[in-house]
């Protein structure tokens, strides 16, 4: 018969005995639970909320296309950029529903669908990261990206009609940050009542 002494201690973490007709018998331990699921489960729910984020900012360029392709252009979407601070993934959506949305722009061409998506991804990742140094702060990622996309899009209009940066740069860059600011307002309020990125 084994003294219980001498069973070591991890052993006895694991597992429980008690004493029968003379013999040691093992108690049943819980079955180990796979995270498998679990995982499989958080992947559909970031893969839910980049589908809906980028059909959210898609339709909203859409329906709000007199003032998302003019010049000076002035997208209500944007106020959904602040959230990539809280989700990284967000950056990818973001960009896809760029795509989307430029594919009804009058100015359909290369730079809609590929230079502009590729920089709003680019914005998107950069402001996360940037944000993330701050406590994941909606109102740093949106600054950021309102600097990024202003650039890109006065770059664009100069090469597309000539159009220099004097004329477009600065009226880009306020429209931005107040419409990134907005969104950023938005996300905290949302995020006092609802951890909406969990």
């Amino acid at each position: 018969m084994l003294p219980i002494h001498s069973i070591r201690n991890g052993f006895k973490r694991q597992c429980s005995f008690t004493r029968s007709a003379g013999e040691w018998d093992l108690l049943p331990v819980p079955p180990y639970k796979s995270r498998g699921k679990e995982e499989s489960n958080m992947k559909t729910k970031d893969l839910s909320l980049i589908t809906v984020y980028a059909a959210l900012y898609a339709a909203m360029v859409v329906v709000f296309s007199p003032i998302s392709f003019a010049a000076l252009q002035f997208r209500v979407a944007g106020v959904l950029r602040p959230g990539i601070a809280r989700k990284r993934e967000l950056a990818i959506a973001y960009a896809v529903g760029t795509v989307v949305a430029n594919v009804f722009s009058p100015f359909a061409g290369i730079y809609e669908l590929l230079f502009m998506p590729f920089m709003s991804l680019i914005a998107g990742l950069v402001g996360y990261e940037v944000a993330k140094r701050f406590n994941a702060n909606y109102y740093v990622c949106g600054a950021v990206i309102a600097i990024i996309i202003p650039l890109s899009v006065s770059w664009m209009l100069g090469q597309l009609f000539n159009l220099p940066y004097a004329v477009t740069l600065p009226g880009l860059l306020i429209s931005e940050q107040v419409i990134n600011a907005l969104g950023a307002t938005v996300f905290k309020l949302i995020e006092s009542r609802y951890r909406w990125w969990e």
